[in-house]
Protein backbone atom coordinates (compact mmCIF):
# COMPACT_ATOMS: atom_id res chain seq x y z
CA UNK A 1 0.00 0.00 0.00
CA UNK A 2 1.12 3.33 -0.48
CA UNK A 3 1.12 6.16 2.36
CA UNK A 4 -0.15 9.44 2.59
CA UNK A 5 -0.76 11.51 5.47
CA UNK A 6 0.67 8.77 8.01
CA UNK A 7 -2.21 6.57 6.41
CA UNK A 8 -2.40 3.23 4.00
CA UNK A 9 -5.63 3.81 1.67
CA UNK A 10 -4.13 2.93 -1.90
CA UNK A 11 -2.97 0.22 -3.90
CA UNK A 12 -0.62 1.22 -6.58
CA UNK A 13 -0.62 -0.97 -9.86
CA UNK A 14 2.98 -1.61 -11.02
CA UNK A 15 4.52 -0.47 -14.23
CA UNK A 16 1.70 2.25 -14.81
CA UNK A 17 1.67 3.93 -12.17
CA UNK A 18 -2.12 4.18 -11.85
CA UNK A 19 -3.46 3.52 -8.27
CA UNK A 20 -7.03 2.40 -6.29
CA UNK A 21 -8.26 2.95 -3.17
CA UNK A 22 -9.83 -0.70 -1.91
CA UNK A 23 -12.14 0.70 0.43
CA UNK A 24 -14.27 2.41 -2.97
CA UNK A 25 -14.83 -0.91 -4.00
CA UNK A 26 -15.68 -2.33 -0.18
CA UNK A 27 -18.42 0.01 -0.16
CA UNK A 28 -20.21 -1.96 -3.08
CA UNK A 29 -18.93 -5.04 -2.17
CA UNK A 30 -20.52 -5.10 1.48
CA UNK A 31 -23.87 -3.71 -0.45
CA UNK A 32 -23.72 -7.36 -2.56
CA UNK A 33 -22.74 -9.53 0.33
CA UNK A 34 -25.33 -7.78 2.66
CA UNK A 35 -28.03 -8.47 -0.20
CA UNK A 36 -27.68 -11.72 -0.74
CA UNK A 37 -27.69 -12.84 2.86
CA UNK A 38 -30.99 -11.25 3.03
CA UNK A 39 -32.49 -12.44 0.33
CA UNK A 40 -31.34 -16.02 1.24
CA UNK A 41 -32.92 -15.27 5.00
CA UNK A 42 -35.19 -13.10 4.52
CA UNK A 43 -37.83 -14.87 6.67
CA UNK A 44 -35.81 -14.96 9.72
CA UNK A 45 -33.99 -11.54 9.60
CA UNK A 46 -36.72 -10.43 12.49
CA UNK A 47 -34.33 -12.58 14.91
CA UNK A 48 -31.50 -11.46 16.66
CA UNK A 49 -28.71 -14.57 15.60
CA UNK A 50 -29.73 -13.71 11.50
CA UNK A 51 -30.47 -10.00 11.79
CA UNK A 52 -27.92 -8.67 14.00
CA UNK A 53 -25.15 -11.57 15.07
CA UNK A 54 -24.56 -12.39 11.14
CA UNK A 55 -24.65 -9.33 9.60
CA UNK A 56 -22.58 -7.35 11.95
CA UNK A 57 -20.14 -10.14 12.18
CA UNK A 58 -19.74 -9.38 8.49
CA UNK A 59 -20.10 -5.75 8.83
CA UNK A 60 -17.42 -5.21 12.10
CA UNK A 61 -15.13 -6.89 10.20
CA UNK A 62 -15.19 -5.05 6.67
CA UNK A 63 -14.98 -1.77 9.56
CA UNK A 64 -12.08 -3.28 11.51
CA UNK A 65 -9.87 -3.51 8.58
CA UNK A 66 -10.49 -0.32 6.77
CA UNK A 67 -10.06 1.11 10.43
CA UNK A 68 -6.51 -0.24 9.86
CA UNK A 69 -5.85 1.81 7.10
CA UNK A 70 -6.46 4.84 9.54
CA UNK A 71 -9.59 5.91 6.97
CA UNK A 72 -12.18 7.12 9.96
CA UNK A 73 -14.51 8.43 7.46
CA UNK A 74 -14.65 4.87 5.06
CA UNK A 75 -15.83 3.55 8.57
CA UNK A 76 -18.09 5.30 9.30
CA UNK A 77 -19.72 5.43 5.69
CA UNK A 78 -19.76 1.28 5.75
CA UNK A 79 -21.22 0.86 9.29
CA UNK A 80 -23.81 3.31 8.74
CA UNK A 81 -24.32 1.81 4.94
CA UNK A 82 -24.03 -2.24 6.99
CA UNK A 83 -26.55 -0.84 9.08
CA UNK A 84 -29.40 1.09 6.68
CA UNK A 85 -29.32 -2.90 4.64
CA UNK A 86 -30.38 -4.73 7.17
CA UNK A 87 -32.81 -2.19 8.74
CA UNK A 88 -34.15 -2.58 4.97
CA UNK A 89 -34.10 -6.12 5.29
CA UNK A 90 -36.13 -6.44 8.46
CA UNK A 91 -33.76 -5.97 11.63
CA UNK A 92 -35.23 -6.35 14.75
CA UNK A 93 -35.40 -2.69 15.10
CA UNK A 94 -34.93 -3.20 18.95
CA UNK A 95 -31.44 -4.15 19.13
CA UNK A 96 -30.44 -1.69 16.22
CA UNK A 97 -31.60 1.16 18.75
CA UNK A 98 -29.78 -0.54 21.63
CA UNK A 99 -26.51 -0.92 18.94
CA UNK A 100 -27.04 2.82 18.26
CA UNK A 101 -27.50 3.73 21.34
CA UNK A 102 -24.16 2.20 22.57
CA UNK A 103 -22.37 3.68 20.21
CA UNK A 104 -23.85 7.20 20.39
CA UNK A 105 -22.42 6.71 24.63
CA UNK A 106 -19.14 5.64 23.48
CA UNK A 107 -18.74 8.67 21.22
CA UNK A 108 -19.72 10.71 24.11
CA UNK A 109 -17.41 9.05 26.81
CA UNK A 110 -14.53 9.27 23.92
CA UNK A 111 -14.75 13.46 23.99
CA UNK A 112 -15.32 13.45 27.75
CA UNK A 113 -12.14 11.49 28.81
CA UNK A 114 -10.05 11.82 25.75
CA UNK A 115 -8.17 15.21 25.01
CA UNK A 116 -7.99 14.65 21.16
CA UNK A 117 -11.37 13.95 20.77
CA UNK A 118 -12.45 17.09 22.70
CA UNK A 119 -10.59 19.64 20.73
CA UNK A 120 -11.85 18.31 17.39
CA UNK A 121 -15.36 19.12 18.44
CA UNK A 122 -13.92 22.24 20.08
CA UNK A 123 -12.25 23.34 16.69
CA UNK A 124 -15.51 22.08 15.21
CA UNK A 125 -17.76 24.32 17.17
CA UNK A 126 -15.47 27.02 17.50
CA UNK A 127 -12.92 27.09 14.76
CA UNK A 128 -11.73 30.68 15.36
CA UNK A 129 -10.10 29.24 18.02
CA UNK A 130 -7.15 28.21 15.84
CA UNK A 131 -7.77 29.75 12.44
CA UNK A 132 -4.44 28.88 11.61
CA UNK A 133 -4.19 25.47 12.08
CA UNK A 134 -7.00 23.24 13.33
CA UNK A 135 -9.85 25.99 12.94
CA UNK A 136 -8.41 26.64 9.34
CA UNK A 137 -10.06 24.48 6.72
CA UNK A 138 -13.33 24.90 8.24
CA UNK A 139 -12.70 28.82 8.28
CA UNK A 140 -12.09 28.58 4.24
CA UNK A 141 -14.84 26.76 3.60
CA UNK A 142 -17.52 29.00 5.35
CA UNK A 143 -15.57 32.03 3.59
CA UNK A 144 -15.93 30.47 0.44
CA UNK A 145 -19.93 30.15 1.01
CA UNK A 146 -20.24 33.80 2.31
CA UNK A 147 -18.52 35.04 -0.60
CA UNK A 148 -20.89 33.25 -3.04
CA UNK A 149 -23.83 34.95 -1.68
CA UNK A 150 -27.06 34.19 -3.85
CA UNK A 151 -26.04 34.02 -7.42
CA UNK A 152 -22.66 33.14 -7.03
CA UNK A 153 -19.09 34.75 -8.23
CA UNK A 154 -19.60 32.85 -11.71
CA UNK A 155 -18.08 29.59 -12.71
CA UNK A 156 -14.44 29.33 -12.83
CA UNK A 157 -14.06 32.70 -10.47
CA UNK A 158 -13.60 31.10 -6.99
CA UNK A 159 -10.82 32.52 -4.95
CA UNK A 160 -10.92 30.59 -2.00
CA UNK A 161 -9.86 27.54 -4.78
CA UNK A 162 -6.37 28.74 -5.14
CA UNK A 163 -4.28 28.07 -2.21
CA UNK A 164 -6.64 28.94 0.60
CA UNK A 165 -9.28 26.23 0.87
CA UNK A 166 -7.79 22.60 1.23
CA UNK A 167 -8.95 19.76 -0.60
CA UNK A 168 -10.87 22.18 -2.63
CA UNK A 169 -10.75 19.63 -6.00
CA UNK A 170 -11.66 16.56 -3.27
CA UNK A 171 -13.71 17.07 0.28
CA UNK A 172 -14.14 20.27 0.17
CA UNK A 173 -15.86 20.85 -3.75
CA UNK A 174 -18.94 22.04 -2.24
CA UNK A 175 -17.69 24.65 -0.73
CA UNK A 176 -16.18 25.99 -4.04
CA UNK A 177 -20.03 25.01 -5.53
CA UNK A 178 -21.31 27.58 -3.80
CA UNK A 179 -18.55 30.07 -4.08
CA UNK A 180 -19.31 30.15 -7.84
CA UNK A 181 -22.92 29.29 -8.30
CA UNK A 182 -24.06 30.79 -5.01
CA UNK A 183 -27.03 29.56 -2.86
CA UNK A 184 -29.48 29.23 -5.91
CA UNK A 185 -26.67 26.55 -7.59
CA UNK A 186 -26.11 24.95 -3.71
CA UNK A 187 -29.83 24.33 -3.78
CA UNK A 188 -30.45 23.20 -7.65
CA UNK A 189 -27.49 20.88 -6.72
CA UNK A 190 -29.20 19.51 -3.81
CA UNK A 191 -32.13 19.54 -5.41
CA UNK A 192 -30.70 16.98 -8.04
CA UNK A 193 -29.27 14.68 -5.29
CA UNK A 194 -32.94 14.31 -3.76
CA UNK A 195 -34.13 13.66 -7.43
CA UNK A 196 -31.69 11.03 -7.57
CA UNK A 197 -32.15 9.06 -4.45
CA UNK A 198 -35.97 9.32 -5.04
CA UNK A 199 -35.81 7.96 -8.38
CA UNK A 200 -33.50 4.67 -7.02
CA UNK A 201 -36.16 4.14 -4.15
CA UNK A 202 -38.97 4.08 -6.95
CA UNK A 203 -36.67 1.36 -8.68
CA UNK A 204 -35.87 -0.74 -5.51
CA UNK A 205 -39.76 -0.63 -5.13
CA UNK A 206 -40.45 -2.19 -8.33
CA UNK A 207 -37.13 -4.82 -7.97
CA UNK A 208 -38.38 -8.34 -9.94
CA UNK A 209 -36.50 -9.75 -6.33
CA UNK A 210 -35.21 -9.18 -2.96
CA UNK A 211 -31.82 -9.30 -4.05
CA UNK A 212 -32.26 -6.52 -6.43
CA UNK A 213 -34.31 -4.29 -4.53
CA UNK A 214 -31.90 -4.36 -1.38
CA UNK A 215 -28.95 -3.72 -3.82
CA UNK A 216 -30.16 -1.09 -5.13
CA UNK A 217 -31.59 0.51 -1.43
CA UNK A 218 -28.31 -0.25 -0.52
CA UNK A 219 -26.25 1.47 -3.36
CA UNK A 220 -28.75 4.49 -3.01
CA UNK A 221 -28.36 5.03 0.91
CA UNK A 222 -24.21 5.19 0.35
CA UNK A 223 -24.89 8.15 -2.07
CA UNK A 224 -27.03 9.72 0.09
CA UNK A 225 -25.10 9.33 3.45
CA UNK A 226 -22.02 10.52 1.42
CA UNK A 227 -24.17 13.63 0.08
CA UNK A 228 -25.47 14.66 3.81
CA UNK A 229 -21.72 13.90 5.54
CA UNK A 230 -19.78 15.84 3.41
CA UNK A 231 -22.46 18.84 2.67
CA UNK A 232 -22.48 18.80 6.50
CA UNK A 233 -18.61 19.20 7.04
CA UNK A 234 -18.18 21.68 4.23
CA UNK A 235 -21.21 23.73 5.99
CA UNK A 236 -19.69 23.12 9.69
CA UNK A 237 -22.93 21.14 10.61
CA UNK A 238 -20.60 18.27 11.81
CA UNK A 239 -16.64 17.56 12.19
CA UNK A 240 -14.34 17.99 9.77
CA UNK A 241 -13.63 14.49 8.19
CA UNK A 242 -12.82 13.15 4.41
CA UNK A 243 -15.71 12.50 2.95
CA UNK A 244 -16.00 13.01 -1.11
CA UNK A 245 -19.20 14.50 -2.93
CA UNK A 246 -20.59 11.63 -5.24
CA UNK A 247 -19.94 12.52 -8.98
CA UNK A 248 -18.02 15.87 -8.10
CA UNK A 249 -15.13 15.06 -6.02
CA UNK A 250 -11.84 14.41 -7.82
CA UNK A 251 -10.72 10.47 -7.23
CA UNK A 252 -11.01 7.77 -10.24
CA UNK A 253 -11.79 5.15 -7.97
CA UNK A 254 -14.58 7.08 -6.20
CA UNK A 255 -16.06 7.66 -9.58
CA UNK A 256 -15.18 4.77 -11.26
CA UNK A 257 -17.13 2.62 -8.38
CA UNK A 258 -20.31 5.27 -8.94
CA UNK A 259 -20.37 4.35 -12.42
CA UNK A 260 -20.38 0.81 -11.73
CA UNK A 261 -23.07 1.20 -8.80
CA UNK A 262 -25.32 3.10 -11.49
CA UNK A 263 -24.71 0.86 -13.98
CA UNK A 264 -25.97 -2.01 -11.72
CA UNK A 265 -29.20 0.51 -10.94
CA UNK A 266 -30.07 0.85 -14.62
CA UNK A 267 -29.78 -2.87 -15.00
CA UNK A 268 -32.24 -3.33 -12.33
CA UNK A 269 -34.75 -0.72 -13.66
CA UNK A 270 -35.09 -2.60 -17.40
CA UNK A 271 -36.41 -5.46 -15.13
CA UNK A 272 -38.60 -3.25 -12.62
CA UNK A 273 -42.04 -3.84 -15.16
CA UNK A 274 -41.61 -7.93 -14.61
CA UNK A 275 -43.34 -9.50 -12.40
CA UNK A 276 -42.06 -9.73 -8.69
CA UNK A 277 -41.09 -12.94 -7.50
Amino acid sequence: GKTVNGAKRWIVIPGIGFQIQPSEMMKLALVMVLALYIAANRGQMGKFRYGILFPYTIIGSVCFVTALEKHLSATMILLMIGTLVIFIGGAPTKWLAIFMGSGAGLVALAIAFFDYARKRVEYWLVPENDPGAAGYQLLQSLYAIGSGGALGTGLGKSRQKYLYLPEAQNDFIFAVICEEFGFIGAVTLIVLFALLLWRGIVIAMHAPDTYSSILTMGIISQIGLQCIMNIAVVTGSMPVTGVSLPFFSYGGSSLIMLLVEMGMILSVSRYSYQQKK
